[in-house]
């Protein structure tokens, strides 16, 4: 098989590239810029592109298909000649779909959760010999690669993205999968951009679930009110597992988990995670493996990469770093740390970052969300602002879409002025961001408070 890739530097485009020419495939590709860590990955696997930029002559009617990356524009030079050569193209999730259409699917959706859960599953499946197909969303410890397609595997784990599939394809990524066996862990307003309502976003998993296939399995977090009403809608067509917050009790560094009469010790803390545990065990039991067998498993996960990841640990004083930045992400992960950590300072620090956290009309959403912190902090860049092409706001705005309990900075400096002043020994420091804070050291700062 020869397929091209247009876009091929992107996170999720480099990773399936990579994949299917360890499959054995013919694989060439575009793009307009790349960038590390794709740039190194694509070089060492021998697909890195001779030269950068668009050019239409890559495309022959020798190719057997065309994966088309939203990076790419609809007029891409490439693209037009794909389509007028009638060449087969497809989105990165219709392709996952074509290389796993004969393997049982496992698409784990959500606002929120999914890595974690994607996570999990493969950890546990490792050390279960279970083999396994999978693509996940994120960068994990002890992985070079986030896609795997084989030929041996008889299961297919995705991580289901409810984000736009390609530039002409405006269909969400979940949809495109058609699992065999589904999870969903909460649904909280994200993408607005792309989903100007909440009604409209809530309207993308009730089309997930519509895609599951017949008498197949939903799994879902009844805990939340919008996944609990939309699963009670299939209760006829497929089969429905509810799950929820396990009886737990925190211990020295993690969590002790009680469960069909057997506790079990975790590395992992909080209930939003354990909430997320509980569906992956469900998921698990479609594959084989026993809910001992998965909570055994658990005992030395650590967590997903860029999730409550510990940074370092002096005694009473530990720092984390956070991937969280939409409110019942941020809420999650503050409240996880001060569930653990209670009789300690607790110290939140959050960076808006992202195109909607940073729209004006989507502040109130955060309103109250760190509240479970003793010192609160959210840090935003005028100059991000202005780059995303949005209204500009005010330290004033986010202060009060926030609530008083926080404190607002908008320069890199005040933000370590404040962690400074405020942070002691006995402290949890908690830095939340898809981004670093406009340069912000971690392993540095953390190592400011060793003495």
């Amino acid at each position: 098989m020869k397929v091209h890739f247009i876009a091929i530097g992107g996170s999720a485009m480099h990773n399936l590239a990579i994949a299917l020419s360890r499959k054995g495939f013919e694989v060439s590709g575009s793009d307009d810029e790349i960038f590390e860590p794709s740039r190194s990955r694509l070089e060492n696997q021998g697909i890195l592109p001779n030269e950068i930029g668009w050019n239409k002559n890559r495309i022959n009617e020798n190719l057997d298909a065309v994966i088309l990356g939203m990076h790419a524009r609809a007029d891409n030079p490439e693209l037009l000649e794909a389509k007028r050569l009638s060449i087969p193209i497809f989105s990165y999730p219709e392709y996952l779909y074509e290389q796993s259409k004969s393997k049982t699917r496992i698409v784990i959706g959500g606002s929120h959760g999914k890595t974690t859960i994607t996570s999990m599953l493969l950890h546990v499946c490792k050390k279960q010999n279970v083999d396994v197909d999978y693509m996940v969303g994120a960068q994990l410890e002890g992985y070079d690669c986030m896609v795997r397609l084989t030929e041996s595997a008889d299961y297919m784990i995705l991580e289901g993205d409810e984000y736009l599939s390609s530039p002409i394809d405006r269909r969400p990524k979940f949809h495109l999968y058609k699992p065999d066996v589904a999870l969903i862990s909460g649904i909280a307003w994200d993408h607005i951009n792309v989903f100007p309502t909440f009604e409209n976003y809530v309207l993308q998993f009730d089309i997930f679930c519509s895609v599951i296939k017949d008498k197949g399995y939903l799994i879902y977090n009844s805990l939340d009110h919008e996944v609990e009403r939309i699963a009670h809608n299939y209760k006829n067509s497929l089969n429905i597992k509810p799950y929820k917050t396990p009886i737990f009790k925190s211990i020295d560094n993690g969590t002790e988990v009680a469960w069909e009469g057997k506790e079990y010790p975790l590395q992992i803390f909080g209930s939003h995670n354990l909430q997320n545990m509980i569906g992956a065990m469900h998921l698990s039991s479609h594959m084989g493996i026993s809910n001992e067998q998965f909570l055994d498993g658990m005992s030395d996960f650590k967590g997903a990469g860029k999730r409550l990841q510990k940074v370092v640990e002096y005694g009473s004083f530990v720092m984390y770093k956070d991937f969280a930045h939409s409110p019942s992400k941020l809420k999650a992960t503050t409240s996880a740390v001060k569930e653990q950590y209670g009789t300690r300072k607790i110290i939140a620090c959050m960076e808006l970052h992202t195109f909607s956290s940073l729209r004006k009309d989507f502040l109130p959403f955060y309103k109250d969300c760190m509240n479970a912190a003793d010192h609160a902090l959210v840090y935003f860049s005028p100059k991000v602002v202005a780059h995303k092409k949005l209204s500009p706001i005010s330290i004033d705005e986010v202060q009060q879409a926030f609530g008083s309990h926080v404190v607002v900075k908008n320069t890199t400096e005040s933000v370590l002025e404040f962690v400074r002043d405020i942070t002691d020994q006995n402290s949890v420091l908690l830095m939340m961001s898809s981004g670093n804070f406009d340069g912000i050291n971690y392993e540095a700062l953390g190592e400011e408070f060793s003495v």
